[in-house]
């Protein structure tokens, strides 16, 4: 944790914490104060922030809080409206902005929201930036005289910028003419510039979740719940399904079968596409500690390496750009083509995705499933302090499990970095031993709750 920052950005239920509007106001003085004090060496001008949001209730309040926090400080301010992450982060890079700034909290309930921030390359900040934004929200901070006051202006054509960069992604020589696809918006951020970009280049789209009323994000729908999407494609005789979470950096999809396809399945078919067309860079693929064993499998397989990041998109940017690689991504479904975009980018990977698909005249079915994954269980156990995660005693009993495990399975138990609580991954050849592994661990972390 960097002071006020989680893994993804500030994140909390609405009116507590830090998802207060004097929070939220006072988050922006000490942003905007960072990036004028730091970023406007040989600039002429007042600085200029871009502010995004999805669709839920709280961001017109929070919006207010940010124009108010940036404005007084003296930064210019463009709305940009309901769009998803991605089109902050290019629409950040694209408008010269010295600051990007996206409400939003992913996937999560209408009732908890966020705010992420994105450098003027549309890169998310590092964790040393937002350590210092933090001290600064924590004590005085100087603010405008009455004569150098920021400016707030709505942009009218944000969608309709993001749709063309998104479809700038699909090649030039296709269409998607005569496929059918099924797109759940997730009643979120994407419920406009998705179903657009792909009907613009041909597609036959139903549309499913792309009705929202501020309360609805996420609700039984998009990523995290990809099960009506998938049935939808088999009903429509649809060719292939997408899922985007609430703010649409996140991609799961469903073949023609109606079989969910996560990040990982992805993210292979990616990897050997781009190293047959020579446009993967790096040794591999950037992946996190969750990534399935079956996937780090089938990349050597193909003389490929799984490097494996801490959860979270920003540390497989990292990651990436340490080691020179171009893909990375999830099993929730963030998937990073840093050749196309900045951020994880839920309509970009799909069109990807979809190219494959009309090039090669295969079904989804035959082309998307590369691997078979190993069996993998994943539970999230809330009421359970995360700090027993350092109890000598607790770490003695994981370990005798992983142990016990060897080379049949592994195990991961960590604290969430977007909600309170603590997240158990077990992962085993045998679908009984995993079961066995998982009811240890709870059990065990349960007793030394209590």
């Amino acid at each position: 944790m960097a002071g006020i920052f989680g893994t993804d950005g500030v994140r909390a239920r609405i009116n507590t914490g830090p998802m207060t509007a004097e929070a939220v106001v006072r988050l922006a003085l000490a942003a905007g104060r960072w990036f004028v004090d730091n970023n406007m060496e040989g600039r002429v001008g007042r600085p200029k922030v871009v502010i995004g949001k999805d669709t839920r209730l709280s961001g017109y309040m929070l919006e207010s809080g940010l124009v108010a926090g940036f404005t007084s400080i003296g930064m210019d301010c463009r709305l940009l409206g309901p769009l998803p992450t991605p089109a902050v982060a290019y629409l950040t890079n694209s408008l010269r902005a010295d600051l990007g700034v996206m409400i939003s909290a992913s996937h999560n309930p209408h009732y908890d929201n966020g705010i992420k921030l994105f450098g003027p390359d549309g890169y998310k900040l590092d964790d040393k930036i937002e350590i210092e934004i933090s001290q600064l929200a924590a004590g005085s901070i100087a603010l405008a005289d009455a004569s150098d006051l920021g400016r707030a202006r709505r942009m009218l054509d944000s969608v309709g910028r993001y749709v063309e960069f998104a479809k700038s992604s699909f090649p030039d020589d296709l269409r998607l003419d005569g496929v059918k696809v099924v797109i759940d918006c997730a009643n979120g951020a994407a419920y406009r510039s998705a179903p657009d970009a792909l009907s613009d280049l041909g597609a036959e789209v139903t549309p499913l979740f792309n009705d929202p009323n501020g309360y609805n994000i996420n609700e039984g729908c998009g990523a995290v719940h990809p099960e009506i999407m998938a049935q939808a494609v088999v009903k429509n005789g649809a060719a292939a399904g997408i899922a985007l979470d609430g703010d649409a950096d996140r991609l799961i999809l469903a073949d023609e079968n109606g079989h969910v396809l996560d990040g990982d399945q992805i993210l292979a078919c990616l990897a050997v596409a781009m190293q047959a067309d020579g446009t993967l860079t790096g040794d591999g693929v950037v992946g996190t500690v969750m990534s399935n064993r079956a996937f780090e499998n089938y990349l050597n397989a193909h003389g490929l390496v799984l490097h494996r990041a801490p959860v979270g998109d920003r540390y497989i940017v990292e990651m990436m750009r340490d080691t020179g690689i171009n893909l990375g991504g999830e099993q929730s479904g963030h998937i990073l083509l840093t050749s196309l975009g900045t951020s994880g980018d839920g309509l970009v990977a799909a069109l990807q995705m979809l190219a494959l698909l009309k090039r090669s005249e295969k079904p989804a079915s035959q082309l998307f499933n590369v691997f078979t994954p190993s069996p993998q269980k994943l539970k999230n156990l809330s009421g359970v302090d995360p700090a027993i995660l350092q109890d000598a005693e607790v770490k003695g009993y994981l370990a005798k499990i992983e142990q016990e495990l060897g080379d049949a399975g592994r195990i991961l138990v960590r604290p969430s970095g977007t909600e309170e609580l603590i997240r158990v991954m077990v992962e085993a050849d045998d679908e009984a031993l995993l079961k066995a592994k998982m009811n240890e661990i709870i059990l065990c972390l349960k007793k030394a709750t209590v």
